[in-house]
């Protein structure tokens, strides 16, 4: 603004004198020349200041800028699925690359500004630089992981190693907060705090930090470090009024407990307690590797053969892996089930079409986005590619059904610490076609790529995990054969910890598959 404003002063102050004629023809005219020729060389060197300091801060940009990473390995899905990098990708984008757009704003070549204009629409929201945090903080809470964890880069097993700075760790905390994510926001705000004590250099003060940093203390049950960092706050800035009221507050609470010792500081009512579900807590653990229900007994039923799916014609010369992976319920694995020439093909039918996958209110049966879910989907149908329908075929060959009253193929492809917390597959709130259709009687996941950490679909009720295998499909029954929901179908999809999952999903529906999976003679089976 100082800058377009000094320009117009400038022009103003030529214009103005050059717009009278014949200054020649009277020397009094000819004296004030000399007061503009002034003034005009004042306007000039106050201009040139402004110039100077722009294109300083420009170059102070340009270092910043320089400063970022630029050798990137040709595997960009491997080298993105270090969720570090990821979430440091984002920060600078929505960050750092903001700044450099609003200095950009004052050049003088219009070209250059439209140019760059198309390329900062590109740039992540508020919201996805949230997500990717937030992303952080589901693997850390999944996989009951520190900071020191994730920022010494020992679990990402992949080349780049990255770290956080203190205002991206404080970024972490406050994201944590605000989602409930009262232990995590603690955790990373005291690694803010360490470094900002081990002298980092960051925009965040540790007044800022320790302001924070307090009160999660108090929430997390330590009283004591709540009213030392509260005096800390206070050394320096004596004049805080909040601190003061603050320190009042947990110096009561501490004469309290002292004066009652059956009192602890859980008990206050202040006080954040995690509570979770047993079935979120069984899912969790199954995505740690805890908890398997998989035992010798269990082991010695299940066995590998070569399937030809009842004697399918298709597959008679061409008979496919099958695997037991459970065996109440049944769930099946099939390996070679898809090549990757197919997997590549589904793939580029489908990222142009990719979207945040919804999830169902089971009370106004609308979809909504939410953090159960974290991915992005797609539905392919057979008319886009041969390739949709030869995989549909091969799931009709291997399961015996019917794929007439089968859903579209869906594609997802999942995010940092991309997920789908416990749900059933079998019925759908709400759902219109459930009347001529009927519920999902099966569902096949076809794994289209390796994990390298986290991933694992897992079945809490029954204690299964299964990794993801490039190239596999897994089939199991969501509905009895009586046609009553599958309890123990309950399944999940962990957090992706490192690397990139993509899978696709079939669901077939009940109606038309009398005859090919019949009613038993038990009612209750």
């Amino acid at each position: 603004m100082e800058l377009k404003w000094l320009v117009s002063s400038f022009l103003y102050n030529v214009l103005l004198w050059t717009a009278n004629a014949e200054f020649y023809s009277s020397i009094d005219h000819m004296t004030k020349l000399v007061a503009t020729e002034r003034d005009l060389i004042q306007s000039f060197k106050d201009y040139v200041t402004v110039e100077e300091a722009h294109v300083a801060h420009l170059k102070s940009c340009l270092q910043l800028v320089e400063s970022f990473p630029r050798d990137f390995p040709e595997d960009l899905e491997k080298y993105i699925s270090n969720p570090l990098t990821a979430y440091k990708l984002v920060r600078r984008l929505k960050s750092e690359w903001m700044m450099v757009e609003t200095v950009t704003k004052l050049s003088p070549a219009p070209e250059f500004l439209d140019s760059l204009s198309v390329k900062f629409q590109q740039i992540p929201s508020d919201e996805d630089l949230d997500g990717v945090a937030l992303g952080l903080v589901r693997l850390q809470e999944t996989y009951r992981l520190q900071p020191k964890n994730i920022l010494e880069g020992g679990l990402m097993e992949v080349g780049n190693v990255e770290t956080l700075s203190t205002d991206e760790a404080f970024h972490v905390a406050t994201v944590a907060h605000k989602n409930l994510k009262f232990h995590y926001a603690y955790l990373w705000m005291l690694e803010a705090l360490k470094q900002l004590e081990e002298g980092r250099v960051a925009r965040v003060t540790k007044k800022e930090v320790i302001n924070f940093l307090a009160p999660f203390s108090f929430q997390m049950g330590d009283l004591a470090q709540a009213i030392y960092l509260t005096e800390q706050l206070l050394k320096l800035d004596p004049n805080d009024f909040n601190a003061a009221n603050h320190l009042k507050f947990y110096e009561h609470m501490k004469e309290s407990i002292q004066r009652n010792r059956t009192e602890t500081p859980a008990s206050g009512a202040h006080i954040y307690v995690p509570s979770f579900p047993m079935e979120q807590q069984s899912y969790e653990a199954l995505c740690r590797g805890e908890g398997i229900k998989m035992t010798p007994r269990r082991q010695r039923a299940l066995f590998c053969r070569y399937s030809t799916g009842g004697r399918n014609p298709r597959l008679i010369y061409a008979p496919m892996k099958e695997e037991d992976e459970w065996d109440q319920p049944q769930i099946t694995r099939y390996h070679d089930f898809i090549s990757d020439k197919e997997i590549d093909t589904i793939k580029q039918l489908s990222r142009p079409k990719l979207a945040r996958a919804m999830v169902l209110d089971h009370i106004t049966g609308r979809n909504f986005s939410a953090e159960i879910r974290v991915s992005k989907s797609t539905w392919l149908t057979e008319d886009e590619d041969p390739v949709v329908s030869r995989v549909n075929q091969r799931i009709a060959d291997v399961t015996g059904l019917d794929m007439q009253m089968a859903e579209e193929l869906q594609v997802a492809n999942y995010g940092i610490g991309g997920q789908y917390e416990p749900h059933y597959d079998s019925k759908l709130a709400n759902d219109s076609e459930f009347e001529a259709v009927g519920g999902r009687i099966a569902t096949t996941l076809i794994y289209m790529s390796d994990v390298n950490m986290g991933g694992a679909t897992v079945f809490p009720t029954i204690g299964a995990a299964l990794q993801p295998e490039k190239g596999s499909a897994v089939v199991w029954y969501n509905l009895l054969q009586n046609g009553q929901d599958d309890q123990r179908t309950l399944h999940a999809a962990c957090p992706v910890l490192v690397g990139n999952k993509w899978v696709s999903n079939k669901w077939i529906r009940e109606r038309g598959q009398e005859f090919r999976r019949r009613c038993a003679l038990s009612e209750s089976e």
